[in-house]
């Protein structure tokens, strides 16, 4: 699969209409096969059951008719709901965070449901056939067991998805406040940063340096946008099909624009491969997460950032982002920061990517925010904690002199933004951070 193919893939499911439509067509099906059910006499033993009683054509009508209504206007007030929801979160914690909740799988499951709901209770009361009614077909007129025609089973199965929809309703009630709480944004950011390193870095407690690059000649971009996805497989056959190697220049995430190098080839003549090459590259007009561990890294920053500003001053929503930064820092620093290309043929790989150093990502992290940590001493104080915590479980010593630097800076920022007693007690914690942990 091509990174076109795969990234499509990857955006499909994550479109707030996927499931809705394939609720709608799931619903379709099931409401042709239990109408087939009812006319082909599969219902019969419904009328042996004490405790249901058959329903009429005019009030399976009518039941129908409520349904149907009423789950397109419980979508419509879902679909509402999710949207002001969105707009608050985007609002207060930062646009790039309009994605997050757009892929909310409760908010597209539930909507779904409620589609799916009307879409078979639809297609259900097109069976229905009232006492008085002149048959459509000769297969109608011959059905002489009850005037008229009322798919029992059917509309059974119409009560089920009723109580569904009462419980999928309930429950969308309250994940929606419970979804746009500060704890619970930062919480679904940190779990996704950590599963999305522990899936781009899987070899733990190893520390080798990354490979480093070749050279060689440039292949260029001719697009323009975010690198969203990099088919690092496509790279590698490419590269051992043509005996070269590929020491790239971008890694994902990065923004490149026409003429800008992708990568450099030794060993073979890069217009020979150039059109391969660039189709193993997906390009757009925003950042995904799909292969970037560094964009939920900078959607807690932003979260920290906003919340430290004049007009918010948010210390503790700070805090809360700069533990969540620790515990993907300390992830990080525990790992071969190596990226996986080849597999078990790692040694002999013909595909370098552009190396991802811990520094790198403290940077990101800790480095982006430090400026607006300094000017509050509460937040300052904590950060000097999360570095100190963060740096418990490494064992490399450059990783920890990483962490130890940027307790430093932080310190250096106070002694220009702080004064007075929350200069000083800073000074003691820091005295501490330094005693303790260095």
């Amino acid at each position: 699969m091509t990174a076109d193919i795969r990234f499509f893939w990857a955006r499909l499911n994550a479109n707030y209409w996927f499931y809705p439509a394939l609720f709608s067509i799931a619903a379709a099906l099931l409401a042709f096969s239990m109408v087939w059910l009812d006319r082909n006499g599969f219902a019969e033993f419904l009328n042996e059951v004490d405790w249901i009683v058959p329903a009429r054509p005019k009030g399976a009508a009518d039941m129908l008719t409520v349904m149907a209504g009423s789950m397109i206007g419980v979508a419509s007030t879902v679909f509402s709901i999710t949207i002001a929801a969105v707009a608050y979160a985007s609002g207060n914690y930062g646009p790039r965070l309009l994605t997050n909740f757009m892929e909310d799988r409760g908010n597209q499951l539930s909507l779904a449901t409620f589609i799916g709901s009307f879409v078979y209770a639809l297609i259900v009361l097109r069976a229905v056939r009232a006492e008085d009614e002149t048959p459509a077909a000769l297969s109608d007129a011959a059905a002489t067991a009850l005037p008229g025609f009322t798919p029992q089973l059917s509309l059974l199965v119409a009560y089920a998805l009723m109580a569904l929809c009462v419980a999928v309703l309930v429950f969308f009630l309250n994940h929606i406040p419970s979804s746009i709480r500060i704890n619970k944004v930062l919480q679904g950011i940190g779990e996704r940063l950590l599963a999305k390193i522990r899936d781009t870095y899987p070899v733990e407690d190893e520390f080798a340096d990354a490979v480093e690059p070749k050279g060689g000649e440039p292949i260029t971009a001719t697009g323009t946008g975010y690198v969203q996805m990099i088919d690092f497989g496509g790279l590698v056959e490419i590269a051992r099909g043509c005996g070269c190697t590929f020491s790239l220049v971008v890694r994902t995430g990065d923004f490149v624009h026409r003429d800008m190098p992708l990568m450099l080839i030794e060993g073979c003549k890069p217009e020979n491969i150039e059109d391969r090459v660039r189709d193993c590259y997906t390009l757009g007009a925003t950042r995904t997460p799909e292969q970037d561990p560094q964009f939920l890294i900078d959607e807690l920053v932003e979260i920290g950032l906003r919340a430290l500003s004049p007009g918010i001053n948010d210390p503790f929503t700070a805090i809360n982002a700069l533990h969540w930064l620790g515990a993907a820092t300390a992830e990080i620093g525990r790992r071969d920061l190596r990226k996986d290309v080849c597999g078990s043929d790692e040694e002999d790989c013909p595909v370098i990517p552009a190396p991802d150093g811990f520094d790198h990502y403290v940077k990101r992290g800790f480095g982006a925010i430090r400026s607006a940590v300094a000017t509050s001493p509460i937040a300052a104080e904590v950060m000097l904690d999360t570095l100190a915590n963060a740096a418990i479980p490494l064992r490399h010593e450059d990783r920890q002199a990483v962490l130890k630097s940027e307790g430093e800076l932080l310190a250096q920022q106070v002694s220009v933004s702080l004064v007075g007693p929350d200069l000083a007690r800073f000074e003691a914690r820091y005295a501490e951070f330094n005693r303790n942990f260095w």
